[in-house]
């Protein structure tokens, strides 16, 4: 999964059928253990998010489980707002150092 945040609404009039009804939001990936800007994204809501909010996204064929459809082309799905968090800074490794999560 990955934490971001909402940056902004996509308003698409025509689409892939499947795809109607969809929200789709602008988010931006929250990294604590990056030193550069990470790429904004594309990712359809149907949680309620709004531009502001803390977010965790399921990406990849998991996003596709999350409304129970293989069809649909979706590769980034909200799953969570995010409430709070806590994060120390002092614990997290830089990018490179192979924890894993490069």
């Amino acid at each position: 999964m990955v934490l971001g945040k909402v940056v902004g609404n996509i308003w698409a009039t025509r689409k892939e059928a499947s795809l109607n009804g969809m929200k789709f939001l602008v988010v931006k990936p929250i990294d604590y253990s990056a030193e550069a800007d990470l790429a904004t994204f594309i990712a359809a809501d149907n949680i309620g998010a709004g531009i502001g909010e803390t977010v965790l996204v399921t990406k990849g064929s998991s996003a596709r489980k999350v409304l129970g459809r293989d069809d649909i082309p979706v590769d980034a799905m909200i799953v969570g707002i995010v409430d709070s968090e806590e994060v120390e800074l002092g614990l997290i490794k830089k990018s490179g150092d192979g924890c894993g999560f490069d």
